[in-house]
């Protein structure tokens, strides 16, 4: 069962509707019994770091995560599920984020419109090539973004994915169990659907820390 967590954030439920549509066991949730319990989780979301920090700590879904995630079970960020993994966001002038990937959330400085709004495509890196995330999804694909604050990663290593926007910024990061996106799947038609697929084939399995250690080794 993969619980789609829901704190209070815009755009959760369009997760849990394209796994109802890919036929995937989800159960929307706030309870932290639920998540303690979950084959694997998403956290999804559209707002501001300060908000996202704020709702997870006001319902007591912090230290569940933290904990689901120590445990080894594979997470999926989206959006704001990304950046909340960050150890904080420049955002309002500062946020400590849940400090799973060191590094930071800064704003796109770049000579275009911010929030950068619509497709655009992710080109994988040396590290991300092989990565069972993409499996059936070609190089380049086009995936839909709506945000203004992009992660970067103190260790480049982390980085699976990028995308240009007026500059190069990584739009999936991932590490063993861990796995997170810039874009919204859930918006990005058939390819994002694939990862979505992906993503709850490869939990089902076990095959993701697996894929990863074994390409580590």
């Amino acid at each position: 069962m993969i619980a789609v967590v829901d704190y209070g954030a815009g755009n959760v439920q369009s997760v849990v509707n394209a796994l109802d549509r890919i036929g995937v066991q989800n159960h929307l949730t706030a309870d932290a019994e639920v998540i303690q319990v979950a084959d694997s989780i998403i956290v999804p979301g559209v707002g501001a770091a300060r908000d996202t920090m704020r709702n997870l700590q006001q319902a007591g879904l912090v230290d569940p995560i933290l904990a689901f995630i120590d445990s080894g079970r594979p997470y999926l960020g989206i959006c704001m599920g990304m950046q909340a993994l960050m150890t904080e966001s420049h955002e309002h002038g500062g946020q400590k984020c849940l400090d799973i990937v060191p590094g930071v959330a800064r704003l796109l400085e770049v000579d275009l419109q911010v929030p950068h709004m619509g497709w655009n495509a992710v080109d994988y890196t040396a590290t991300g090539a092989e990565h069972p995330l993409f499996d059936g999804i070609p190089n380049g694909s086009e995936f839909y973004f709506a945000h203004s604050f992009a992660c970067f990663p103190d260790d480049a290593a982390w980085v699976l994915g990028t995308t240009d926007y007026g500059m190069a910024f990584p739009s999936v990061v991932g590490r063993g169990t861990v796995l997170a996106v810039q874009f919204h799947p859930e918006k990005s038609g058939p390819n994002g659907l694939r990862m979505l697929w992906n993503f709850t084939q490869l939990a089902q399995a076990g095959a993701l820390s697996d894929a990863v250690e074994a390409r580590a080794d």
